[in-house]
C-alpha cells in the first residue's frame, strides 16, 4: 500500500488536521488524531476556482474538483459520475405547509438513488490514491449500494457489511452488483466496531467510512455547492438536513463557509436545522436538554438509514445548529410515514424514510416556529422511496380490486370518491 501520494494526487488539499486540537498530518490514511483521538479533516490551500470554472466542469460533482481532494484529472476515470441532481421548487408542499419559498434538493437521482454516491466517488479515488486493493464498509443500506455500485464500474473489489434485518431492497440493490456482502447479526453500531476491527487487520482494505473518513466526508460538500450554484450562487436562508452520523450536515456548513471565503456567494447569515427520527435521536435529546455531549442510544425506528445510535460527528451538528440558530428535532414514525406521503402527494417526490424525516421535521419545526416561514428554505431528500416500500405498504394501497367490467367499476367508483 503507498501511504505517500503523490504531491498532486489530492489536488487543493494540503493535510489532515484535527478538529479537535489543530494538530496536522500529511496525507495519507489516517482517521484519528494520535494526540487527542479528534477526527482528522482534509485541510485546503484553494487557488484558481471561479464561477466560470466550475461552470465549465462536466455535469457530476467533479465540476467542483478544485475544492475536493481529488486529482486534476479525476472526470478522466471511471466512475458511477454522482451530482448534479435537482434543486425542486416545491410550491406544492411550500402552499400545504403555509410556507412562502421552499426548495428540495432531491437526491433520489444519483446513480444508485442515494447521496452516497457522492461521497464513495471520493473515497474510492482517495483509496485509489493510497494504493488500497478493496473498497469496504459498514452501512445501514445506501452507503453499501454505493460501495457496491461504484467498486463495480470503477474495476476495484468491494466488501461491505450491514445489519442483517436491513430493508430487503437494500440488500438485493447492494448484492446485485456482485461484490462480497455480510449480513450481520446486531445494529450498525455492531457492525461499524467489526468494521473499525476489520480495518486494522486488512491493510490494503480502505473503509470507505473508517480509514478513509476524512476523504469521504468531503463529497457531501457538493451538495451545498450544488444548493448555492443551482440558487443562482446564493446560500438558502434557512436549510433542513437529516442526521445519521452527522457528516452530511457539517459538510453542508464547511461547503457554504468555503463558497463565502472564496467570493463565490455573498457572506449572509443562514440557519441550519437538524432532523432525527425520535427511535434514534441521541442528537436531537442532547440538544433539547442544552448538553454539549452526545448519548448513544439503542436504535427502534423505520428510518434504518439514519439509525446511527452513536453519532461520530453529533457534537459538530450541535455546535453548529446553535452557532447559526437553528435547532435539532425528532419525529416519530407515523409522522415519518405521514410526511412521505405528504411529499409524494404534493410533489411527485417519492423519498426513502430519511426524507420522511426532513419534511416532518420542517412541519414540526414551523408549526412551532422555530422555521420562518417566508425565508428561503431548502431541505435535503436523501434518498428513494423504492428502497423502502415497507414503511408505507400499508397505507400505500388500492382503493379496491374489481372484475375487468364497467359494472364492477361503477359499483364502487362513488364509494372510494370517483365520480
Amino acid at each position: 500500500m503507498n501511504t505517500q501520494p503523490d504531491a498532486h494526487a489530492f489536488g487543493p488539499a494540503r493535510n489532515l488536521a484535527c478538529r479537535e486540537c489543530g494538530q496536522t498530518y500529511d496525507l495519507g490514511p489516517r482517521y484519528a488524531c494520535e494526540l487527542c483521538f479528534g477526527p482528522l479533516e482534509v485541510a485546503y490551500e484553494f487557488a484558481g476556482v471561479t464561477r466560470e470554472s466550475i461552470a465549465a466542469g462536466p455535469r457530476n460533482i467533479w465540476r467542483y474538483r478544485g475544492l475536493l481532494p481529488v486529482s486534476d484529472r479525476i472526470a478522466e476515470i471511471p466512475s458511477i459520475e454522482p451530482g448534479c441532481t435537482r434543486l425542486v421548487r416545491a410550491d406544492g408542499l411550500a402552499h400545504a405547509l403555509g410556507m412562502r419559498s421552499l426548495w428540495l434538493k432531491d437526491d433520489t437521482g444519483n446513480p444508485t438513488h442515494s447521496f452516497k454516491d457522492r461521497v464513495v466517488a471520493v473515497a474510492l479515488a482517495a483509496a485509489r490514491e493510497l494504493g488500497f486493493k478493496v473498497l469496504a464498509c459498514p452501512s445501514t443500506g445506501n452507503l453499501a449500494n454505493a460501495v457496491a455500485a461504484a467498486s463495480a464500474r470503477g474495476g476495484i473489489r468491494s466488501v461491505v457489511l450491514v445489519p442483517h434485518d436491513l430493508e430487503h431492497q437494500k440488500i438485493t440493490m447492494t448484492a446485485v452488483y456482485g461484490g462480497t456482502l455480510f449480513a450481520v447479526e446486531g445494529n450498525y453500531d455492531d457492525v461499524n466496531r467489526l468494521a473499525s476491527e476489520l480495518a486494522g487487520e486488512y491493510e490494503d482494505w480502505a473503509f470507505a467510512n473508517v480509514n478513509v473518513r476524512p476523504y469521504y466526508a468531503e463529497g457531501s460538500k457538493t451538495l451545498g455547492y450544488e444548493i448555492a450554484e443551482q440558487l443562482g450562487w446564493r446560500l438558502p436562508d434557512q436549510i433542513v438536513v437529516p442526521v445519521a452520523s452527522g457528516s452530511q450536515l457539517t459538510k453542508i456548513d464547511k461547503s457554504f463557509g468555503e463558497l463565502t471565503k472564496l467570493g463565490l456567494v455573498d457572506d449572509k447569515p443562514y440557519k441550519v436545522f437538524a432532523a432525527q427520527a425520535t427511535g434514534c435521536s441521541p442528537v436531537a435529546q442532547a440538544y433539547k436538554a442544552g448538553l454539549d455531549i452526545v448519548q448513544p442510544v439503542r436504535p427502534d425506528t423505520i428510518a434504518k438509514s439514519l439509525a446511527i445510535g452513536n453519532p461520530a460527528d453529533g457534537p459538530y451538528v450541535l455546535d453548529i445548529a446553535r452557532r447559526t440558530g437553528g435547532a435539532v428535532e425528532d419525529v416519530d414514525d407515523a409522522e415519518i410515514v405521514e410526511a412521505i406521503q405528504l411529499l409524494a402527494r404534493t410533489e411527485g417526490i417519492f423519498a426513502e424514510t430519511a426524507g420522511g424525516v426532513t419534511i416532518a421535521v420542517l412541519k414540526k419545526l414551523l408549526e412551532a416556529g422555530a422555521i420562518d416561514p417566508e425565508a428561503d428554505t431548502t431541505a435535503i431528500v436523501s434518498g428513494d422511496g423504492l428502497k423502502t416500500l415497507d414503511a408505507v405498504s400499508d397505507v400505500a394501497r388500492p382503493a379496491a380490486t374489481i372484475e375487468p367490467s364497467v359494472e364492477a367499476f361503477r359499483s364502487v367508483s362513488s364509494k372510494v370518491g370517483v365520480s
